[in-house]
C-alpha cells in the first residue's frame, strides 16, 4: 500500500477526529467547558499541526526577549517524551533539578539549559503546572508565563495565543490526523492572536500558504531559521565552519528538511543522512551504526541541538559520539517582518 492510498483510507478517521475537535472547541467557546485564568499573564506558543514548525526556538526567543526587557518569564511545558508523570520542577531558576530529557523531555531540557535563571516546569495539565508555580514560588513570582505547545490545551486562559505554521510543508494543513498532520480543523486559527509562518526558505514557494493564512485576518509574521554555532558535543565550539567539512546529518525531528537547509546555509556539505521518528529514543546500536557509516565515508556526524539533548541523557552514548567528533548545530528564529509587532504585543499583555 502506497502512502497516498493509506492517507485516503485514513481520511474518514480524520474526518471523525476533526468533528470531535470541533465539538470540543465549540463547548469551550460557549462556556460549557470552563477555562481557568492565571493571575499572571500567559503567552501560549503552539501548533495547529504535529511537530516540526520551529515552535521551541520561538519559545527560547520569547523568554530571552522578556529577560532583555527586564521581565522574568517562567516556562510551563508538557515535556513530551519524558518518563516522569505529573508536575515536575525542571529548574527553580538558580538550579537545574531535572537535567536529562528522559525526566524533562528533550525540548524542555534544552530550554532550561539555554535559559539559566528561568523557572521551568513540566506538567501534562498546564493548569496544575501554573498552580504549582503559584504555590512554590509565591515569594518570587515571574512577570509572565510562557506555555510551550499549548494551542489545543484550552483548560487555561491565555493572554496571547501564538500559532506557528511550517512554510516548508504546506501540505500538512490539508488533512486531519491520522491521514494528515492537522491537530484540529484549520478554522481553529480563528482563536489565534498572532500567526507566524516559519522556516521560510523560498518566499515564492511560501506565497500560496501565506495567502491562505491571511484569510484569517490575524497579524501574520514571517520568519526563517538562522543557523547558529556549530558545537562539538564534547562542549567546545567548533568556531568557523571549515569549507571542507562534509557531514553525515542525523536527527529524529518532525521536519528534517529544515535541518538540512540550515546545515547547507551554514556552509556544511551534507553527503549522507539518517533520519528517525520525531522524539525517537536513540539506542547504542543506532549510534554505533551512525558512527560506523560516518567513518566508512570519511564524514563528520552532525545532529540538531534537540537531538543532542536526547542523546546526552545516556553518558555512554554521549561519550561515544564525543570521541567520534560529533557536532550539533544551534539555531534561532530570524524575522523577515513583524518582529516589532511581536515585541510590542508581548509587552502589551503585561499591563493586565
Amino acid at each position: 500500500m502506497t502512502p497516498g492510498s493509506a492517507a485516503i483510507l485514513l481520511r474518514p478517521v480524520g474526518a471523525l477526529y476533526g468533528l470531535v475537535m470541533s465539538l470540543r472547541n465549540r463547548l469551550y467557546d460557549r462556556g460549557f467547558f470552563k477555562s481557568w485564568r492565571s493571575p499572571i499573564p500567559v503567552v501560549s506558543v503552539g501548533n495547529i499541526t504535529t511537530g516540526g514548525t520551529g515552535k521551541t526556538p520561538l519559545v527560547d526567543w520569547i523568554v530571552k526577549f522578556y529577560a532583555a526587557s527586564g521581565v522574568s518569564a517562567a516556562i510551563v511545558s508538557r515535556g513530551y517524551g519524558r518518563r516522569t508523570k505529573g508536575v515536575q520542577l525542571v529548574s527553580d531558576g538558580p538550579r537545574l533539578l531535572l537535567v536529562g530529557s528522559r525526566d524533562a523531555g528533550d525540548e524542555t531540557a534544552m530550554l532550561a539549559v539555554r535559559n539559566p535563571g528561568t523557572i521551568v516546569i513540566v506538567a501534562e495539565q498546564r493548569v496544575e503546572g501554573v498552580q504549582f508555580l503559584m504555590r512554590q514560588f509565591a515569594g518570587r513570582l515571574p512577570g509572565v508565563i510562557v506555555l510551550d505547545d499549548a494551542f489545543q490545551h484550552r483548560k487555561i486562559v491565555r493572554d496571547l495565543d501564538i500559532v506557528v505554521v511550517n512554510a516548508g510543508a504546506p501540505q500538512e494543513i490539508d488533512a486531519m490526523l491520522p491521514a494528515g498532520r492537522l491537530r484540529e480543523p484549520l478554522r481553529g486559527l480563528n482563536r489565534a492572536d498572532l500567526i507566524i509562518l516559519s522556516k521560510i526558505t523560498d518566499e515564492t514557494k511560501a506565497a500560496p500558504l501565506l495567502a491562505r493564512l491571511k484569510r484569517f485576518g490575524k497579524p501574520l509574521l514571517r520568519s526563517r531559521i538562522k543557523p547558529g554555532k556549530l558545537v562539538k558535543v564534547d562542549g567546545t565550539e567548533s568556531g568557523a565552519i571549515e569549507p571542507s567539512l562534509k557531514a553525515l546529518a542525523f536527527a529524529g525531528i518532525g521536519a528534517p528538511a529544515g535541518f538540512l537547509h540550515s546545515l547547507e546555509e551554514a556552509g556544511i556539505s551534507v553527503m549522507a543522512t539518517k533520519f528517525f521518528r520525531d522524539h525517537e529514543p536513540y539506542t547504542e546500536a543506532t549510534i554505533r551504526s551512525i558512527i560506523a557509516e560516518s567513518k566508512r565515508q570519511g564524514l563528520v556526524p552532525v545532529t540538531t541541538e534537540k537531538d543532542w539533548f536526547r542523546i546526552a541523557d545516556d553518558p555512554q552514548l554521549a561519550a561515544v559520539l564525543a570521541e567520534a567528533g560529533c557536532r550539533y548545530l544551534a539555531i534561532e528564529p530570524e524575522f523577515i517582518d513583524g518582529a516589532e509587532i511581536l515585541k510590542s504585543t508581548l509587552l502589551s499583555i503585561l499591563a493586565r
